[in-house]
Protein backbone atom coordinates (compact mmCIF):
# COMPACT_ATOMS: atom_id res chain seq x y z
CA UNK A 1 0.00 0.00 0.00
CA UNK A 2 1.63 3.13 -0.86
CA UNK A 3 1.38 6.08 1.81
CA UNK A 4 0.52 9.14 -0.05
CA UNK A 5 0.65 12.97 1.27
CA UNK A 6 -1.25 16.12 -0.64
CA UNK A 7 0.94 19.22 -0.18
CA UNK A 8 -1.72 22.34 -0.82
CA UNK A 9 -5.12 21.58 -0.97
CA UNK A 10 -6.36 24.42 -3.44
CA UNK A 11 -8.72 24.30 -6.81
CA UNK A 12 -6.08 21.53 -8.33
CA UNK A 13 -5.43 19.54 -4.95
CA UNK A 14 -9.09 19.07 -5.11
CA UNK A 15 -9.07 17.35 -8.38
CA UNK A 16 -6.57 15.60 -6.99
CA UNK A 17 -7.50 14.37 -3.66
CA UNK A 18 -10.89 12.65 -5.75
CA UNK A 19 -8.84 11.02 -7.79
CA UNK A 20 -6.44 9.31 -4.90
CA UNK A 21 -9.45 7.85 -3.26
CA UNK A 22 -10.32 6.15 -6.67
CA UNK A 23 -6.61 4.44 -7.37
CA UNK A 24 -6.01 1.20 -5.93
CA UNK A 25 -3.19 0.49 -3.55
CA UNK A 26 -2.47 3.40 -2.14
CA UNK A 27 -3.54 5.33 1.24
CA UNK A 28 -3.95 9.18 2.06
CA UNK A 29 -2.41 9.71 4.59
CA UNK A 30 -2.66 13.70 5.40
CA UNK A 31 -2.59 16.55 4.02
CA UNK A 32 -0.47 19.95 4.42
CA UNK A 33 -1.59 23.32 3.49
CA UNK A 34 -1.04 26.74 5.76
CA UNK A 35 -4.73 28.21 4.97
CA UNK A 36 -6.56 27.40 7.58
CA UNK A 37 -10.01 27.74 6.35
CA UNK A 38 -8.96 25.71 3.15
CA UNK A 39 -7.36 23.38 5.64
CA UNK A 40 -10.89 23.18 7.71
CA UNK A 41 -13.01 22.76 4.60
CA UNK A 42 -11.02 19.99 3.69
CA UNK A 43 -11.14 18.51 7.24
CA UNK A 44 -14.73 18.63 7.34
CA UNK A 45 -15.64 17.30 3.51
CA UNK A 46 -12.47 14.59 3.19
CA UNK A 47 -12.26 13.42 6.88
CA UNK A 48 -8.61 13.75 6.09
CA UNK A 49 -5.96 14.63 8.77
CA UNK A 50 -4.21 17.92 8.47
CA UNK A 51 -0.56 18.35 9.18
CA UNK A 52 0.59 21.55 9.84
CA UNK A 53 4.08 20.87 9.78
CA UNK A 54 5.25 19.54 5.95
CA UNK A 55 7.99 17.44 7.63
CA UNK A 56 5.87 15.75 10.04
CA UNK A 57 3.88 14.66 6.82
CA UNK A 58 6.70 13.83 4.83
CA UNK A 59 7.93 11.01 8.00
CA UNK A 60 4.20 9.51 7.64
CA UNK A 61 4.54 8.81 3.58
CA UNK A 62 5.75 7.10 0.64
CA UNK A 63 5.41 9.64 -1.66
CA UNK A 64 4.63 13.75 -1.86
CA UNK A 65 2.05 15.16 -4.29
CA UNK A 66 2.66 18.66 -4.52
CA UNK A 67 0.13 20.55 -5.60
CA UNK A 68 1.10 24.45 -3.77
CA UNK A 69 1.78 27.25 -6.16
CA UNK A 70 4.49 27.27 -7.84
CA UNK A 71 7.08 29.31 -5.82
CA UNK A 72 6.67 26.32 -3.17
CA UNK A 73 7.51 23.54 -5.65
CA UNK A 74 11.37 24.00 -4.78
CA UNK A 75 10.97 23.88 -0.97
CA UNK A 76 8.61 20.69 -0.95
CA UNK A 77 10.48 19.27 -3.99
CA UNK A 78 13.39 19.35 -1.87
CA UNK A 79 12.32 18.29 1.50
CA UNK A 80 10.55 15.28 0.01
CA UNK A 81 13.71 13.91 -1.86
CA UNK A 82 16.20 14.77 1.16
CA UNK A 83 13.61 12.46 2.71
CA UNK A 84 13.90 9.33 0.27
CA UNK A 85 10.09 10.44 -0.87
CA UNK A 86 8.95 9.57 -4.26
CA UNK A 87 7.35 12.82 -5.81
CA UNK A 88 4.85 13.99 -8.14
CA UNK A 89 4.70 17.59 -8.62
CA UNK A 90 2.46 20.17 -10.71
CA UNK A 91 4.01 21.60 -13.38
CA UNK A 92 6.24 23.89 -14.05
CA UNK A 93 8.46 21.47 -11.32
CA UNK A 94 10.35 24.77 -9.69
CA UNK A 95 10.18 28.21 -10.34
CA UNK A 96 13.95 29.62 -11.64
CA UNK A 97 16.11 27.28 -13.49
CA UNK A 98 18.96 26.29 -10.70
CA UNK A 99 15.84 25.25 -8.52
CA UNK A 100 15.07 22.79 -11.14
CA UNK A 101 18.92 22.08 -11.94
CA UNK A 102 19.15 21.20 -8.22
CA UNK A 103 15.76 18.95 -8.15
CA UNK A 104 17.14 16.75 -11.40
CA UNK A 105 20.22 16.26 -8.84
CA UNK A 106 18.31 15.29 -5.58
CA UNK A 107 16.40 13.03 -7.66
CA UNK A 108 19.61 10.94 -9.13
CA UNK A 109 21.08 11.38 -5.80
CA UNK A 110 17.52 10.20 -3.85
CA UNK A 111 17.35 7.50 -5.91
CA UNK A 112 13.50 7.81 -6.30
CA UNK A 113 10.81 8.47 -8.69
CA UNK A 114 9.66 11.82 -9.77
CA UNK A 115 7.25 12.64 -12.26
CA UNK A 116 6.04 16.25 -13.22
CA UNK A 117 2.41 17.20 -13.84
CA UNK A 118 1.91 18.33 -17.52
CA UNK A 119 -1.58 16.64 -17.86
CA UNK A 120 -2.32 16.60 -21.47
CA UNK A 121 0.26 14.30 -22.00
CA UNK A 122 -2.28 11.89 -20.48
CA UNK A 123 -5.40 14.15 -22.22
CA UNK A 124 -7.63 11.31 -24.21
CA UNK A 125 -7.16 13.32 -27.23
CA UNK A 126 -3.88 13.25 -27.33
CA UNK A 127 -2.97 9.46 -26.30
CA UNK A 128 -5.42 8.46 -29.10
CA UNK A 129 -2.81 8.76 -31.08
CA UNK A 130 -0.27 6.65 -29.12
CA UNK A 131 0.23 4.01 -31.86
CA UNK A 132 0.16 6.25 -34.77
CA UNK A 133 3.65 7.46 -36.86
CA UNK A 134 4.05 11.14 -35.41
CA UNK A 135 7.13 12.86 -37.67
CA UNK A 136 5.13 16.06 -37.35
CA UNK A 137 7.52 19.00 -39.48
CA UNK A 138 4.97 21.95 -39.14
CA UNK A 139 2.92 22.27 -35.33
CA UNK A 140 0.34 25.19 -34.94
CA UNK A 141 -1.10 25.60 -31.36
CA UNK A 142 -3.52 27.65 -29.84
CA UNK A 143 -4.30 27.30 -26.31
CA UNK A 144 -6.78 30.25 -25.06
CA UNK A 145 -8.54 30.54 -21.59
CA UNK A 146 -10.62 33.34 -19.88
CA UNK A 147 -8.89 35.34 -17.07
CA UNK A 148 -8.65 34.23 -13.91
CA UNK A 149 -6.30 35.53 -11.06
CA UNK A 150 -5.66 31.99 -9.84
CA UNK A 151 -2.34 30.96 -11.49
CA UNK A 152 -0.79 34.52 -12.22
CA UNK A 153 1.87 34.17 -9.62
CA UNK A 154 3.54 33.23 -13.04
CA UNK A 155 3.54 33.98 -16.77
CA UNK A 156 1.37 32.91 -19.57
CA UNK A 157 4.34 31.07 -20.61
CA UNK A 158 4.80 28.76 -17.75
CA UNK A 159 1.20 28.58 -16.71
CA UNK A 160 -0.72 27.45 -20.35
CA UNK A 161 2.05 27.07 -22.94
CA UNK A 162 4.47 24.91 -21.03
CA UNK A 163 1.89 21.91 -21.49
CA UNK A 164 2.16 22.94 -25.67
CA UNK A 165 6.02 22.82 -25.53
CA UNK A 166 5.93 19.65 -23.11
CA UNK A 167 3.89 17.72 -25.34
CA UNK A 168 6.28 19.13 -28.64
CA UNK A 169 9.65 18.17 -27.16
CA UNK A 170 8.08 15.40 -26.47
CA UNK A 171 7.02 14.65 -30.33
CA UNK A 172 10.08 16.27 -32.28
CA UNK A 173 12.52 13.98 -32.27
CA UNK A 174 15.26 17.23 -32.70
CA UNK A 175 17.22 19.74 -30.18
CA UNK A 176 15.83 23.39 -30.65
CA UNK A 177 17.66 25.43 -33.12
CA UNK A 178 15.79 29.22 -32.54
CA UNK A 179 13.03 30.73 -30.61
CA UNK A 180 11.88 33.91 -31.74
CA UNK A 181 8.57 35.64 -29.14
CA UNK A 182 6.80 38.21 -28.40
CA UNK A 183 4.43 38.97 -25.36
CA UNK A 184 2.38 41.67 -23.49
CA UNK A 185 1.11 41.89 -19.89
CA UNK A 186 -2.04 43.42 -19.85
CA UNK A 187 -3.33 42.14 -16.66
CA UNK A 188 -0.90 41.54 -14.81
CA UNK A 189 3.24 41.99 -14.24
CA UNK A 190 4.12 39.41 -16.50
CA UNK A 191 3.35 38.09 -20.27
CA UNK A 192 -0.77 37.07 -20.23
CA UNK A 193 -0.39 36.55 -23.96
CA UNK A 194 2.51 35.57 -26.29
CA UNK A 195 3.23 33.80 -29.73
CA UNK A 196 6.60 31.97 -30.01
CA UNK A 197 8.00 30.50 -32.97
CA UNK A 198 10.13 27.45 -32.01
CA UNK A 199 12.51 26.17 -35.24
CA UNK A 200 14.14 22.34 -34.93
CA UNK A 201 17.63 21.56 -36.77
CA UNK A 202 15.04 18.51 -38.02
CA UNK A 203 13.28 21.54 -40.10
CA UNK A 204 10.24 21.35 -37.93
CA UNK A 205 8.63 24.43 -37.23
CA UNK A 206 6.45 25.09 -34.23
CA UNK A 207 4.45 28.36 -33.82
CA UNK A 208 2.29 28.83 -30.46
CA UNK A 209 -0.03 31.21 -29.51
CA UNK A 210 -1.33 31.56 -25.38
CA UNK A 211 -3.44 33.90 -23.60
CA UNK A 212 -5.24 33.78 -20.53
CA UNK A 213 -7.15 36.94 -21.70
CA UNK A 214 -9.63 35.73 -24.14
CA UNK A 215 -13.56 35.75 -24.31
CA UNK A 216 -13.53 32.00 -25.49
CA UNK A 217 -11.42 28.85 -24.37
CA UNK A 218 -9.19 27.04 -27.11
CA UNK A 219 -6.96 24.30 -26.33
CA UNK A 220 -5.99 23.01 -30.22
CA UNK A 221 -2.99 21.15 -31.63
CA UNK A 222 -2.58 20.92 -35.50
CA UNK A 223 0.36 18.39 -37.04
CA UNK A 224 0.99 18.57 -40.65
CA UNK A 225 3.32 15.78 -41.68
CA UNK A 226 4.53 14.24 -44.95
CA UNK A 227 0.91 12.62 -46.34
CA UNK A 228 -1.48 13.98 -43.03
CA UNK A 229 -2.90 17.01 -41.34
CA UNK A 230 -3.68 15.47 -37.63
CA UNK A 231 -5.83 17.78 -35.55
CA UNK A 232 -6.01 17.14 -31.48
CA UNK A 233 -8.77 19.32 -29.61
CA UNK A 234 -7.38 18.64 -26.05
CA UNK A 235 -10.83 20.75 -24.70
CA UNK A 236 -13.42 18.86 -26.64
CA UNK A 237 -11.29 15.78 -26.36
CA UNK A 238 -11.65 14.99 -30.17
CA UNK A 239 -8.84 14.02 -32.60
CA UNK A 240 -8.93 13.83 -36.54
CA UNK A 241 -6.79 12.24 -39.26
CA UNK A 242 -6.93 13.70 -42.89
CA UNK A 243 -4.08 12.03 -45.13
CA UNK A 244 -3.34 10.07 -48.07
CA UNK A 245 -5.54 6.65 -48.03
CA UNK A 246 -2.95 3.41 -47.96
CA UNK A 247 -3.70 -0.04 -49.05
CA UNK A 248 -6.05 -1.50 -46.22
CA UNK A 249 -7.53 1.60 -45.20
CA UNK A 250 -10.70 0.96 -47.68
CA UNK A 251 -12.90 1.25 -44.66
CA UNK A 252 -12.02 4.64 -43.83
CA UNK A 253 -14.40 7.53 -45.48
CA UNK A 254 -11.93 8.88 -48.32
CA UNK A 255 -12.53 11.06 -51.52
CA UNK A 256 -10.54 11.71 -54.95
CA UNK A 257 -9.13 15.02 -54.79
CA UNK A 258 -7.37 16.27 -58.81
CA UNK A 259 -4.06 17.59 -58.30
CA UNK A 260 -1.33 18.29 -60.48
CA UNK A 261 0.19 15.15 -59.82
CA UNK A 262 -2.58 13.30 -60.85
CA UNK A 263 -5.73 11.70 -58.62
CA UNK A 264 -4.75 11.43 -55.08
CA UNK A 265 -7.22 9.51 -52.49
CA UNK A 266 -7.82 11.06 -49.32
CA UNK A 267 -9.29 9.95 -46.17
CA UNK A 268 -10.49 10.64 -43.15
CA UNK A 269 -9.94 8.89 -39.47
CA UNK A 270 -11.47 10.02 -36.44
CA UNK A 271 -9.37 7.81 -33.75
CA UNK A 272 -11.31 6.83 -30.49
CA UNK A 273 -11.50 8.98 -28.00
CA UNK A 274 -11.65 6.74 -24.77
CA UNK A 275 -13.45 8.76 -21.76
CA UNK A 276 -10.55 8.80 -19.68
CA UNK A 277 -9.70 11.11 -16.08
CA UNK A 278 -6.09 12.50 -17.57
CA UNK A 279 -5.63 13.28 -13.76
CA UNK A 280 -6.69 9.80 -12.40
CA UNK A 281 -4.45 8.87 -15.29
CA UNK A 282 -0.99 10.52 -14.42
CA UNK A 283 -1.41 9.93 -10.91
CA UNK A 284 -1.79 6.36 -11.58
CA UNK A 285 1.34 5.81 -14.48
CA UNK A 286 3.08 7.34 -11.23
CA UNK A 287 2.38 4.72 -8.94
CA UNK A 288 3.31 2.24 -11.55
CA UNK A 289 6.27 3.53 -12.15
CA UNK A 290 6.74 3.18 -8.11
CA UNK A 291 5.85 -0.40 -8.18
CA UNK A 292 7.48 -1.09 -11.14
CA UNK A 293 10.47 0.57 -10.73
CA UNK A 294 10.27 1.70 -14.26
CA UNK A 295 11.09 5.71 -15.52
CA UNK A 296 7.44 7.99 -14.92
CA UNK A 297 6.33 8.88 -18.35
CA UNK A 298 7.16 12.80 -17.50
CA UNK A 299 9.97 12.46 -15.54
CA UNK A 300 11.99 15.16 -13.96
CA UNK A 301 14.07 15.81 -17.67
CA UNK A 302 11.25 16.18 -19.32
CA UNK A 303 10.47 18.59 -16.78
CA UNK A 304 13.59 20.33 -16.93
CA UNK A 305 13.72 20.22 -20.79
CA UNK A 306 9.98 22.33 -20.43
CA UNK A 307 11.06 24.85 -18.16
CA UNK A 308 14.46 25.57 -20.07
CA UNK A 309 12.64 26.07 -23.27
CA UNK A 310 9.86 28.12 -21.63
CA UNK A 311 12.66 30.33 -19.53
CA UNK A 312 14.38 31.19 -22.92
CA UNK A 313 11.12 32.21 -24.56
CA UNK A 314 10.98 34.66 -21.66
CA UNK A 315 14.26 35.97 -22.35
CA UNK A 316 13.54 36.46 -25.31
CA UNK A 317 10.01 38.53 -24.49
CA UNK A 318 11.81 40.68 -21.96
CA UNK A 319 14.59 41.44 -24.27
CA UNK A 320 11.92 42.46 -27.25
CA UNK A 321 10.22 45.20 -27.82
CA UNK A 322 6.81 44.40 -26.32
CA UNK A 323 7.86 44.04 -22.99
CA UNK A 324 5.49 47.39 -21.44
CA UNK A 325 2.63 46.43 -19.60
CA UNK A 326 -0.61 48.00 -21.75
CA UNK A 327 -2.00 51.34 -20.55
Amino acid sequence: MLKIGVFGVGHLGKFHLNNWKKIEGTQLVGFFDPNNQTAAEIEKEYGLQRYTDAEALMQQIDAADIVAPTNHHFSLCQLALRNGKHVFVEKPMADTMDQAREIVQLVKEAKVKFQVGHVERFNPAFTALKKRPLNPMFIEVHRLAQFNPRGTEVSVILDLMIHDIDIILHLVKSDVKQISASGVAVMTDTPDIANVRIEFHNGCVANLTSSRISMKRMRKMRLFQKDAYIGIDFLEKKTEIIKLMTEGEEELFHFDMETPHGTKTIAIDNPVVEEVNAIEAELTAFCHAIRTDSRPPVNEIDGFVAMEVAHEILRKIETGPATQPAK
